[in-house]
């Protein structure tokens, strides 16, 4: 089985003061704007080709995907890098063929938490309001890289995400454990807050499909079943927003 692409993609756009980069997926022969998505890697630095085959398996569902290089090892956690890639998206988004009006904020691992805290503390950055939040195999009970803050804590402080959150965590996942999902889950909803929940059956690069290259320390595309079936499955979530 192997992951479908009809689209394409431009490579290495700078998106802000950082000098950091971002690759564009979208759908081929689109005339009109299509519905955006930011999508954000986990802590690995600079691994935005990473979350390529994800990214490729939306936009080939009608969606521009923004995917940008970010450092978790700069000296502020890469707080500055991701909020400049929201302005772009803000900025830019309606000139690349997107919906230049609204976008989903998404992502993988520590890229997860770091859409979070944006919905939990929209005042902590300057970009545009995301319309939903998808979050991909993520911890939330740790300081998210956007705002500084545990996503956990400002949910029982009071704080409460105005826009729909959607969770997809690998039931195989060694590395995040999917109880980090089900506890923020659970948390939303008792707080009366929409989240949906869904745990294929893959694990920490699986979600995204990809798979571990302990050779590279680094995730590697995969045609694995189980990875792209869960990888579909994560394109849907963000084509639904």
């Amino acid at each position: 089985m192997r992951p479908e692409w009809a689209g394409e993609t431009e490579r290495g756009l700078v998106y802000g003061p950082s000098g950091k980069r971002l690759d564009v997926h979208r759908p081929a022969g689109v005339t009109g704007p299509v519905p955006t998505v930011l999508l954000w890697h986990g802590i690995g630095p600079d691994e935005r080709d990473v979350l390529e085959p994800l990214a490729r398996a939306a936009a080939a569902r009608g969606l521009l995907v923004l995917v940008p290089d970010w450092r978790s090892d700069a000296a502020d956690g890469g707080r500055a890098q991701l909020q400049e890639s929201m302005a772009f998206a803000g900025k830019e988004a309606g000139g690349l063929g997107g919906d230049g009006e609204s976008f989903v904020l998404a992502g993988w691992s520590a890229g997860a938490g770091a859409a979070l805290g944006v919905a939990l503390r929209p005042e902590a950055t300057d970009g545009p309001r995301p319309t939903a939040v998808v979050g991909v195999a993520g911890r939330y009970d740790v300081p998210a890289r956007t705002t500084g803050t545990v996503p956990l804590d400002d949910l029982a402080a009071g704080l409460a995400p105005a826009v729909p959150v959607h969770l997809v965590h690998g039931a195989r996942d060694t590395v995040v454990d999917a109880r980090h999902s089900r506890d923020l889950a659970a948390a939303l909803r008792a707080a009366g807050l929409p989240v949906t929940l869904q745990e294929p059956a893959t694990d920490h690069a699986g979600v995204i499909m990809t798979g571990f290259d302990p050779a590279a320390n680094r995730c590697r595309p995969t045609t694995a079943e189980h990875a792209v079936r869960a990888g579909r499955l994560v394109a849907e979530v963000l084509a639904a927003g």
